[in-house]
C-alpha cells in the first residue's frame, strides 16, 4: 500500500448531514432510496422532497449497490446512496459490505469528487456488528484509495467516540 493513502482517511464523531466541507456523503440507503430511519432519516429530512425526486427513478437497488444523486437542501454537491448487508440476511455479508464502499469510492473516482463523508454503513438497524464491519470498511476503502487519486480524502463520520476509536485502531492496525 502506498504510504500516502493512509494520509487521505480521517475520522470524525458527529452528523453525516452536517459535513458541509465534504463534496460527497454516503446516504444508508434503503432499496427503495426512501426516508427511513438512522441516516437515510437524517439525510432525506434535510433533502427531501427534492432528494426523493431524484431517488425514484434510481430505486430499487441491492445491497453492495451504489447510485449518485445531487444533495438538494443539503451543504455537499452529491450524495452517494448505498444499500448494505442486513446482517445474517444478506450473504455474503462481508462482501456486500465491502462492495458499498468499493462502489462509492469507484462513483467518486469516476466523477472526480474530491471528498467523501461515510457513516458506519448496516452497523445500525441492519445489525452488522460494528467490530466486525469497521475490518470490512477500512480494507475496502484502502484498497480503493489505493487504485485512485480520487477522492482525495475520505472521512469516516461515527456516531460516538467508542466507534471512533474502533475506527481509528483499525487504521493503524492497518499502517
Amino acid at each position: 500500500m502506498n504510504p500516502k493513502t493512509l494520509e487521505r482517511v480521517e475520522f470524525a464523531v458527529g452528523d453525516i448531514v452536517e459535513q458541509a466541507d465534504l463534496a460527497a456523503i454516503v446516504n444508508a440507503a434503503n432499496a427503495q432510496l426512501r426516508i427511513g430511519g438512522g441516516v437515510a432519516g437524517a439525510i432525506h429530512s434535510k433533502g427531501d422532497p427534492e432528494l426523493e425526486n431524484e431517488t425514484r427513478p434510481l430505486a430499487p437497488i441491492r445491497p453492495g449497490q451504489a447510485v449518485l444523486t445531487s444533495a438538494p437542501n443539503l451543504p455537499n454537491e452529491h450524495v452517494i446512496h448505498c444499500l448494505g448487508p442486513r446482517y445474517g440476511i444478506d450473504r455474503p455479508e462481508a462482501e456486500l459490505l465491502a462492495d458499498c464502499y468499493r462502489n462509492a469510492l469507484r462513483i467518486a473516482a469516476e466523477h472526480e469528487i474530491e471528498s467523501v463523508g461515510f457513516p458506519a454503513l448496516s452497523t445500525g438497524a441492519f445489525g452488522y456488528p460494528p467490530e466486525e464491519a469497521v475490518h470490512v470498511a477500512v480494507d475496502a476503502v484502502l484498497e480503493a484509495l489505493d487504485r485512485s487519486e480520487y477522492p482525495k480524502k475520505v472521512r469516516f463520520v461515527l456516531y460516538d467516540r467508542q466507534a471512533y476509536e474502533l475506527y481509528a485502531r483499525a487504521l493503524a492496525e492497518e499502517g
